[in-house]
């Protein structure tokens, strides 16, 4: 009889998801805002994009670049004076590529105290290149780390189905 292999050792390493969260922040100004006087929806997207970025970059641990926008909903407008966070982690990693989860949050600058409002929420899919200029070819990213052995029998979607319906959902690796 035969016996099975065990895996090779890129299989069982990876980083967790959450390695390589990221939040930025910044003060919404009288140049960001559109025709109705609340902020350009491009400008909270142009945050979005920086911060999911930063995460991917440093998940991959190299270059990485936008693929896809698969969602972006905006929940609450946001004002003038505003200071926004925008925070993001890898909700999943595949061989070359990787979802990642963006929440925005909306608090006045001047107030302290007061609870901030979510106002938008995106995924974003990011690809790992080689960072030779002009070169853009995929390469391979650290898989995230596997999931308990508990965990993997219970769940009844793949990863990231499970945690678009859970965002930002943290499981302790054992």
């Amino acid at each position: 009889m035969t016996e099975a292999l065990p895996p090779p050792a890129s299989l069982l390493a990876g980083k967790p998801t959450s390695a390589a969260r990221s939040t930025l922040s910044r003060i919404m100004t009288v140049l960001d805002t559109n025709l109705l006087g609340t902020v350009h929806g491009g400008v909270v997207m142009k945050l979005v994009d920086d911060v999911a970025g930063v995460v991917a970059q440093r998940h991959s641990g190299g270059a990485a670049v936008t693929a896809s926008m698969d969602e972006m909903v905006f929940l609450e407008p946001v004002r003038v004076g505003d200071l926004v966070h925008a925070a993001a982690q890898v909700n999943w990693a595949g061989r070359t590529s990787m979802e990642v989860g963006v929440r925005v949050l909306a608090e006045p600058w001047n107030e302290a105290g007061v609870p901030p409002t979510r106002v938008a929420t995106a995924y974003l899919v990011f690809v790992a290149v080689d960072a030779a200029p002009l070169a853009g070819s995929p390469k391979e990213v650290d898989v995230q780390a596997p999931l308990p052995p508990l965990w993997a029998k219970v769940t009844l979607w793949p990863a990231p189905t499970l945690l678009r319906m859970f965002p930002f959902a943290s499981v302790t690796l054992t």
